[in-house]
C-alpha cells in the first residue's frame, strides 16, 4: 500500500492464536477500531502455519499496519488510530 496517498486505506493483519486471552482483546479492540474507520483488517491464526509459529512464537497478538510490524501484546488505540488515519 501506499502509505503517502490518503485514499489508500490501510490494510490491518492481527497474527494471534486460539485460545490466547490476550489475542481475544485485542482482535476486539482491532474490530472497533477499523470498524469505526472503516478498515478491513484479516487476523491469521499463527499455529496454522509452521514458519509463522516458528516467527512469532508466544509473542501473540502482533498487529501489522500496511505490511509493517505496528505492535504487539495490546493495541495502543491512539496510536493505532493515528497510523489508520
Amino acid at each position: 500500500m501506499n502509505q503517502n496517498d490518503p485514499s489508500v486505506a490501510a490494510r490491518v493483519l492481527l497474527y494471534s492464536r486460539s485460545g490466547c486471552h490476550l489475542c481475544e482483546v485485542a482482535l476486539a479492540d482491532v474490530e472497533r477500531i477499523c470498524g469505526d474507520l472503516a478498515v478491513e483488517f484479516d487476523e491469521v491464526d499463527v499455529d496454522t502455519d509452521p514458519a509463522l509459529r516458528a516467527e512469532y512464537g508466544d509473542r501473540v497478538p502482533v498487529i501489522v499496519v500496511d505490511g509493517g510490524e505496528h505492535g504487539y501484546f495490546s493495541v495502543d488505540e491512539p496510536r493505532l488510530r493515528a497510523a489508520l488515519r
